[in-house]
């Protein structure tokens, strides 16, 4: 069953922090964590409080400058069904010539889980000159977070986007703005059966010392 975290409280601001938390089971969730594919999802999802508590947890994500360029919008109940038929309106609108049976695809995307959060990447205009992508990584730290606290709590996830996530019409129905976009959905729910390993980059190849 999901954990019930007992999270210190906020720190203040300007409050002196550790500069390091040494955790062993922080280490073994790395070393063994793994996305649950979507359709392997299902009820329960989690409560308003595990929600309320990943959402702290991943807002602490670095941020050049506390531009807070990132918003979530959860996505639970009757509302999956009402995102299921703008992404099936988007669809037909992309492709006319669409079938009933690939609109019904299209329609069933949201129902997969029972909560879904719709990371948006809104990167603002800095006067400071903060990059745009530097923003932008910022909201993939944020998806990347939230993966790991749903994890740590108990629930399994999945970070994906498909098609939808980069569909004007999508975009507008979600009320995103000019230079905004769906940095992923976040599928959450509990595992109806268990994911196998998945092979893995070898570091050795991925990963060289620079020597000038």
């Amino acid at each position: 069953m999901p954990i019930k975290p007992d999270l210190p409280k906020p720190p203040e601001f300007g409050a002196p922090l550790a500069p390091t938390h040494e955790s062993t089971e922080t280490l073994k969730l790395l070393a063994l964590r793994r996305s649950t594919p979507v359709l392997m999802l299902g009820e329960p999802g989690p409560s308003a409080a595990d929600l309320d508590a990943m959402l702290r947890l991943a807002m602490r994500v670095p941020d050049h400058r506390k531009l807070e360029p990132w918003r979530v919008l959860i996505i639970e109940g009757s509302a999956r069904e009402r995102l299921g038929d703008y992404f099936a309106a988007a669809r037909s609108l992309r492709e006319p010539d669409a079938t009933p049976a690939q609109l019904e695809e299209d329609r069933k995307l949201p129902l997969r889980a029972p909560t879904i959060l719709a990371v948006i990447s809104s990167p603002t205009h800095d006067p400071k000159k903060t990059p745009i992508w530097e923003q932008q990584l910022s909201a993939g730290a944020l998806c990347q977070t939230l993966m790991i606290a749903a994890n740590a709590m108990g629930w399994a996830a999945c970070w994906i986007t498909e098609t939808p996530a980069y569909d004007s019409h999508v975009h507008a129905a979600l009320g995103l703005k000019p230079g905004d976009q769906i940095a992923g959905f976040i599928y959450l729910g509990t595992a109806k059966e268990q994911p196998v390993e998945r092979q893995r980059p070898d570091v050795s190849a991925k990963a060289t010392r620079w020597t000038g």
